[in-house]
């Protein structure tokens, strides 16, 4: 039987808390019992989804929100990330690797080719003026979760 867990967390669209969100799901993910390499892909994974937010989707407003699910069901872990700032125009140009809107801030354009990269499932829809949700999933490959 999966058994299904689950979290929600909802903070300011500030950078300082893109730390808290990574210390958060990898707190929230630790229950599985991950590999070190594991836990650091998702909070690779977080740091790139939280970031992303902030300096593109709210363009570091702080007054924007951030919210965060995570829903481990049996070994898989499911991570949304979503956001209600602008939005991207143009997903596929969005996704290109080293892809920057933002040039001058010396973005690396990586983002979503490193989340893509290090999670089993990656989805990412957006609609400009209404914001951006990212979908990822990883299998954890732990004891734990093999018994579970």
């Amino acid at each position: 039987m999966n058994v299904t867990n689950e979290m929600t967390l909802s903070f300011s669209a500030r950078s300082e808390n893109e730390a808290f969100a990574r210390v958060a799901v990898a707190a929230f993910v630790s229950q599985l019992d991950p590999t070190l390499e594991e836990l650091n892909d998702l909070k690779t994974v977080i740091s790139e989804s939280v970031t992303n937010a902030i300096i593109h989707g709210y363009d570091n407003d702080p007054n924007g929100m951030v919210t965060i699910q995570a829903i481990i069901t049996g070994d898989v872990v499911k991570l949304l990330v979503k956001d209600n700032g602008h939005g991207i125009e143009d997903l596929d140009l969005a996704r290109q690797p080293l892809y920057t809107s933002k040039p001058e801030l010396e973005r690396s354009g990586m983002g979503f080719t490193i989340m893509e990269n290090f999670m089993d499932g990656f989805d990412i829809t957006s609609e400009p003026g209404i914001g951006t949700s990212i979908a990822m999933t990883k299998r954890i490959e732990s004891k734990k979760a093999l018994f579970n």
